[in-house]
């Protein structure tokens, strides 16, 4: 996956976390949404059967190479400097934080590829 798929991904990711939706659902209110697992950049999204290895996903490069073998590898990512993921800060009671957390990733992640396509579109020209 090239780093403007990438980029438009997790552009899509974060406006995905900002409109709501990983909200509860109305079929399962008691239960919370999976953060990534539940939005339409999953490759799995709305397949049962999760047919597609995870090792296909863009995410994939984020996980530390340890944790790539996890039922839910991109549950591993560290979000922060600190090394919070979302396998260790999510709490049934209170998702805003991990939420937040991911918030902060994406943004972080994003404007950090956005450096590099514009560095590489001003190596290009010279």
């Amino acid at each position: 996956m090239t780093r403007k798929e990438k980029l438009e991904a997790l552009r899509f990711e974060l406006t995905f976390l900002d409109q709501g939706g990983y909200g509860r659902s109305p079929h399962t209110p008691h239960l919370p949404r999976s953060l990534f697992v539940d939005s339409p950049t999953c490759l799995n999204f709305d397949e049962p059967q999760r047919q597609h290895p995870c090792s296909e996903c863009l995410l994939i490069d984020y996980v530390p190479k340890d944790k790539d073998g996890e039922a839910v590898p991109c549950h591993h990512i560290p979000l922060n400097a600190a090394g919070q993921t979302i396998d260790s800060t999510f709490d049934y009671g209170n998702e805003l934080v991990t939420q937040d957390l991911l918030r902060s990733w994406l943004v972080k992640t994003i404007e950090q590829l956005e450096r590099e396509e514009k560095a590489a579109g001003v190596a290009t020209k010279v």
